[in-house]
């Protein structure tokens, strides 16, 4: 039994990790870059359901991230930005607060990754970061939650 759960955590995990890069890559042009709406990032309310979105997402945006051309910088600290999100996203109990995690700590540590590599001014890039992970997360990510929530019987 014990051994039957552990899988299914990793089943689900690698499933949302895969979902990740694929909706990231196939939605490309507007994925990366400082005007970004990464419609994946939608995909940042699943920890409020279930633990494993929590390695399934972190992996995900570091496999996107690969393909992302903004280098190391964004690799590591992008993806570790997700990783904390995905984690504080588990912690909330307020539905209507889950997308915040992704959208503050996503404007600061990507915009300022986009300060960095690209020397684009840092309050811009905060602002377009934020504005478009606002876009996803709640624009696309509430209405999957509120969704799921419905069918929450498909995380047990």
């Amino acid at each position: 039994m014990e051994r039957s759960r552990s899988f299914n955590y990793w089943t689900r995990s690698a499933m949302i990790a895969a979902v990740y890069v694929v909706l990231t890559l196939i939605f490309a042009p507007i994925s990366y870059g400082m005007i970004q709406v990464r419609i994946s990032e939608a995909l940042m309310v699943l920890p409020y359901f279930t633990t494993a979105a929590i390695p399934g997402l972190f992996v995900g945006c570091l496999i996107a991230n690969i393909f992302g051309g903004l280098g190391m910088p964004d690799i590591v600290f992008g993806s570790l930005a997700t990783l904390l999100s995905a984690y504080l996203v588990s912690k909330i109990e307020n539905k209507y607060l889950v997308p915040l995690p992704p959208i503050i700590i996503n404007a600061y540590v990507v915009g300022y990754i986009l300060h960095y590599v690209l020397a684009l001014p840092l309050y811009m890039t905060v602002l377009w970061v934020g504005a478009g992970q606002a876009i996803a997360c709640y624009g696309l990510g509430l209405p999957l939650l509120l969704f799921l929530e419905k069918r929450r019987h498909i995380f047990e």
